[in-house]
């Protein structure tokens, strides 16, 4: 089985392998893998922006000053090898991720497309917030780009 998007070329491997490489130099650089023993399962990254970054300048609608003012997690990727897919992995890496930072908020985009809509839902579970649609280069699909507290609100799934 061929995995999922490999095939289109923002996700190919050569295009992932320059992203990390550009990601892992970025202000406030952090990564969490995930482990079931022994075995790595996932991981996620991020950075942290300024209000000035370009990350909110390609949104397609100005955003509310009050999300751009302050510094912001920038969650640039995660992922999980597809046995863990649905056990709750994903949502303990980035958790994991999100819980140590200093910042109020943490931001993502995402294809609306991709899962089928299921991985917006389940961003949008874990207290995400579509804030503006955003197209981050021209070989990228159109994308959703999302804010919610690093901390989620106490009551939300998960937490």
């Amino acid at each position: 089985m061929r995995a999922p998007l490999l095939h289109l070329p923002n996700y190919a491997v050569p295009t992932f392998a320059e992203r990390l490489d550009r990601h892992g130099t970025e202000p406030g650089f952090e990564a969490v893998v995930g482990y079931d023993g022994t075995e790595p399962i996932g991981y996620a990254y991020g950075n942290t922006i300024e209000s000035g970054d370009r990350w909110w300048a390609r949104t397609a609608n100005p955003m509310r000053p009050e999300l751009t003012a302050e510094p912001t997690f920038v969650l640039k990727e995660l992922g999980v090898r597809s046995p863990w897919r649905g056990t709750g992995a994903a949502r303990r890496i980035h958790e994991e991720l999100a819980r140590g930072r200093g910042e109020e908020r943490i931001t993502l985009m995402v294809n609306p497309a991709a899962g089928g809509g299921k991985v917006l839902a389940v961003y949008e579970a874990w207290g995400y917030e579509a804030v503006s649609e955003v197209r981050p280069h021209p070989e990228a699909p159109p994308l959703v780009a999302m804010v919610r507290a690093c901390r989620p609100p106490a009551g939300t799934p998960g937490n």
